[in-house]
């Protein structure tokens, strides 16, 4: 019974309309027929009341729920929750859908409306979109149903509790994965760079077809065949390259609810798959005041989902990036040349100039690609106009850190030193078309 009187609710509309009843009993003092009129919607507000009570508490249950959810969620995308509910009353209900979500979204005041037909079953969906990797937990499902002139309300509970992992955006791995089988890749502006001369790796000799560089004709095989013969090149395969990702306090900077640190990881996930596909050697490497993670490089069928969850542990330490640590473990580990890219972000001309010596250092073992971030938010301080003397100034100073930035990427070229300053929104694909020029031109 107490459990019983847990689930009903009285709806407003039914202390809107005894109010009114009172008020015209109050009235009927005075004109007797109001009197009398409002004993008669008593009546009938009581006999609906009783009609909907005992639709909605007779007999057993008649409403299911459940929430289906994956066991992953991709990190800065929306991923879909759907609800289903089996509703097994003789009637339309009307139904106030409330799940409890997880704390990291910070939402307390999520429901949904939703009208269920007569013995039918409905599903409904919803999207979340988690900025932060890790364990996220899911709460009860709680539906509140009622029917005719809803005067009356169930509560219905469904332990619903569930556990979801956030890992870095495999969503935009599915993506690129089958851009690439379908060659669409120029779709998402992954560019098509004309190959500059052959790279090392001879592949076979094929009969000279029109449109074949004349330029690989095999005289040799040519004289023994009797006819024009070519040699054919491939892709050189099996180079080592590692994503470097810099997890040092500089990282924190938010951009689009996401950290500098979360765009690097879902474009080292993407950039990596990239990398296998290109029959390349995958690695990874974390580092901030020493090194963390370290990842060899390899193209074995189980390197995607060793990435992936090593990714997903990466956090931010809030400590000074110490690149000498990074300096000694590649020279420690990584004796094969190798392209090293690595996601890191420098505010200042300075800051630079503190680590070039080790960047150097690297850059003459390596192939090193710096790649760090411009700051939008400064952008769009610059390209608004400014209408008071304190925007002035701010766009005065946006221009000067925004100018630096520029002269980060000069100082690492006049070191020899290649980079790739880009926005967190465009990491992925800029990195992706730096990587396939970089494959095209025989660089690496």
């Amino acid at each position: 019974m107490k459990k019983l009187y847990r689930s009903i609710y009285i709806h407003k509309r039914l202390i809107i309309a005894l109010g009114l009843i009172a008020a015209l009993s109050a009235a009927g003092f005075f004109v007797a027929w109001l009197y009398i009129f409002a004993g008669i919607l008593l009546s009938l507000l009581t006999i609906i009341f009783l009609v909907e009570l005992i639709i909605l508490f007779a007999g057993q249950r008649k409403l299911l729920a459940s929430r289906i959810v994956s066991e992953k969620f991709s990190l800065g995308d929306h991923n879909i929750v759907t609800i289903k509910i089996r509703n097994s009353y003789p009637l339309a209900i009307r139904c106030q859908i409330i799940d409890e979500l997880p704390f990291q979204f910070q939402i307390r005041d999520f429901s949904m409306e939703a009208q269920l037909p007569a013995n039918a079953e409905s599903e409904y969906q919803y999207k979340l979109r988690p900025l932060e990797r890790g364990v996220y937990e899911f709460g009860s499902l709680i539906i509140y149903v009622r029917c005719l002139m809803g005067l009356v309300v169930r509560r219905f509970d469904f332990d619903s509790a569930a556990s979801v992992s956030v890992y870095p955006s495999f969503i935009q791995l599915r993506k690129y994965n089958l851009a690439a089988i379908s060659d669409k890749l120029v779709m998402y502006g992954v560019k098509k760079v004309r190959k500059l001369g052959h790279t090392m790796e001879f592949e076979k000799i094929n009969e000279y077809v029109p449109g074949d560089d004349i330029r690989t004709l095999n005289w040799k095989a040519t004289a023994k065949a009797g006819r024009l013969m070519v040699n054919q090149y491939q892709d050189e395969r099996s180079q080592q390259v590692y994503c470097v990702i810099d997890c040092g306090r500089t990282m924190k900077m938010p951009f689009d609810g996401l950290s500098l640190l979360d765009h690097a990881v879902n474009s080292c996930l993407v950039l990596s798959n990239v990398i296998l596909r290109k029959h390349d050697k995958a690695g990874l490497i974390c580092f901030s005041h020493r090194v963390g993670i370290a990842l060899p490089a390899s193209s074995s069928a189980g390197q995607i989902r060793n990435i992936v969850e090593n990714l997903y542990n990466i956090k931010t330490d809030f400590k000074e990036s110490d690149f000498s640590r990074l300096f000694l473990h590649l020279h420690k580990h990584i004796n094969q040349r190798s392209l090293i890219l690595l996601y890191t972000n420098f505010e200042s001309l300075d800051g630079l100039r503190r680590q070039i010596g080790y960047l150097r250092s690297i850059a003459a073992r390596h192939l090193l690609i710096v790649i760090f971030f411009e700051n939008t938010e400064l952008s769009q301080i610059i390209h608004n106009p400014a209408q008071t003397m304190e925007a002035l100034y701010d766009k005065a100073i946006a221009e000067k850190f925004s100018y630096e930035k520029k002269l980060i990427s000069l100082e690492l070229k006049k070191h020899g030193i290649m980079s790739l300053l880009t926005t967190p929104e465009k990491l992925t694909i800029d990195t992706i078309n730096q990587y396939i020029m970089i494959k095209s031109r025989g660089m690496g």
